[in-house]
């Protein structure tokens, strides 16, 4: 199977978040300034000869920003939760409820809003395949799938 890549870094998104379980200090509010590089694959170039058009990635680059870009992310069960949702209310921090505030949760969620694009984009020419969700420069998660519907139209 013949095969391009290229990826693409997006970065300075600085949030905050804390691990409710965690037993250590990450159970404090803590935060970073977030980076996310997507990796893309396709079987043949577009038109420009590319896999991936960044120039097209803008409604990509909105999603992190409007996520990611000084906000506080929790997870939905977080026991405090309506007292971030009192502090967002009151305009003392952006909230973002999520399933999974880690790294890890936060690089599938990039990789399904890039495949999300993609699909509808590129009719299923490209697809994003391995996302790093990185908190800084020393601790990086990733998730790498292919998609089910760029895999079933393999030769």
């Amino acid at each position: 199977m013949v095969s391009y890549t290229c990826s693409k870094q997006f970065s300075g998104y600085p949030c905050c978040h804390r691990q409710w379980r965690h037993q250590g200090h990450c159970r404090f509010v803590h935060g970073y300034s977030r980076s996310f590089t997507c990796w893309f694959r396709a079987r043949q170039l577009d038109a420009n000869g590319f896999v991936v058009d960044f120039s097209g990635l803008r409604e990509l680059e909105a999603q992190l920003a409007g996520q990611f870009d000084h906000t506080f992310l929790v997870n939905a069960d977080d026991p405090l939760l309506e007292q971030w949702q009192a502090l967002h209310a009151q305009g003392a921090l952006d909230l973002r409820v999520m399933a999974n505030v880690g790294m890890e949760s936060s690089a599938e969620l990039v990789w399904t809003w890039a495949n999300e694009l993609l699909l509808a984009r590129d009719d299923g020419r490209s697809c994003c395949w391995k996302v790093e969700a990185r908190e800084d420069v020393r601790n990086a998660a990733c998730f790498e799938a292919t998609p089910e519907w760029f895999a079933q139209a393999l030769p």
